[in-house]
This record gives C-alpha cells, sequence and structure tokens, in this order.
C-alpha cells in the first residue's frame, strides 16, 4: 500500500518550480500470522504530472522529463533537506 507523506517544491537552474509528492510503501499486514517488527518500507517521489524523480542528495532531486535525454536537476529549499 503506497502512503502519502509530504509534498516538496523545488526549481531547476531556470526558475522552472516542481511540486513533487513524497511516498512510502507500507507493506499490508491483514495476511500475517505472526506479529513483529516491519519496516516502512521504500520512499517513492513523483512529480505531480506523474514524472519519474530520483532523490540525489538531501535537497537534491532529478525528474524525468519524457523527451529529455537526462534527467532535470531540481533542489528544494525545504529546511528538512538543506
Amino acid at each position: 500500500m503506497r502512503h502519502y507523506e509530504r509534498t516538496h517544491i523545488a526549481f531547476d537552474d531556470r526558475g522552472n518550480e516542481f511540486v513533487i509528492d513524497e511516498y512510502r510503501d507500507i507493506p499490508d499486514l491483514d495476511g500475517l500470522q505472526h506479529g513483529g517488527a516491519i519496516s516502512r518500507g521504500l520512499t517513492l517521489f513523483k512529480t505531480r504530472d506523474g514524472h519519474e524523480v530520483e532523490y540525489l542528495a538531501p535537497g537534491e532531486f532529478s525528474v524525468r522529463i519524457p523527451g529529455e535525454e537526462s534527467g532535470v536537476s531540481v533542489w528544494t529549499h525545504d529546511p528538512e533537506h538543506v
């Protein structure tokens, strides 16, 4: 199950804004017979337009735009990532 975590506003070097949503995959616990420690799963980033986003470093992402050979580097000034 995918769970929404938060939204990041990021900008490329031309000042274009990218709205990036952060999700976390959470395992479905209904089928487990024995309880135990379970990790929260992997983090996934996507733009509001549905483009894939790769986390590069704190505050830095790469957005994959169709037709572009390489990803567009974007940065956020969110204090949690700087």
